[in-house]
């Protein structure tokens, strides 16, 4: 779900990939089913395990499992703790697609926050330099955060 809504509404900040320490070997109709209420169709997503999706390689972690990640890891790792709904009713599905979409619209507005001031420090500093050593549109271009969720 976390992925979905990353997708759908964080794309100029985030690249997405979900993963888990023991993925089921579906994406269970009822999260399907939710998502689909929020016109947000997860069908091209799939469960993935943490080692095939090169954790090394995301700017940030977040983890929503309620246990540590192994080993050690080397990027900024944020905790939601989030109920699973697997095997359980359709209000609780709804329940944690709600309570996700608040927590990822939440990273998202940080995430651009922080682009934001990262766009005002350069162009303070290009008003103080005389003769730019890149060009500006460069030094303005956004970087998107990769996330693992």
């Amino acid at each position: 779900m976390a992925e979905g809504f990353a997708r759908k509404y964080g794309s100029d900040v985030l690249e997405p990939s979900s993963a888990g320490f023991a993925p089921a070997n579906i994406v269970q109709p009822l999260t399907k089913k939710v998502m689909e209420a929020k016109n947000i169709n997860i069908d091209d997503q799939f469960p993935k395990d943490l080692d095939q999706v090169g954790v090394a390689q995301f700017d940030l972690i977040v983890n929503m499992s309620g246990n540590r990640l192994p080993g050690r890891v080397s990027v900024e790792v944020r905790e939601w703790p989030i109920e699973d709904p697997i095997g359980q009713s359709e209000d609780i599905y709804v329940k944690v697609r709600d309570e996700l979409e608040n927590q990822v619209m939440r990273l998202i507005l940080d995430l651009r926050r922080d682009a934001r001031k990262g766009v005002e420090a350069r162009k303070a500093v290009e008003k103080k330099v005389v003769e730019p050593k890149e060009p500006a549109r460069r030094m303005l271009g956004q970087r998107r955060t990769r996330v693992h969720s």
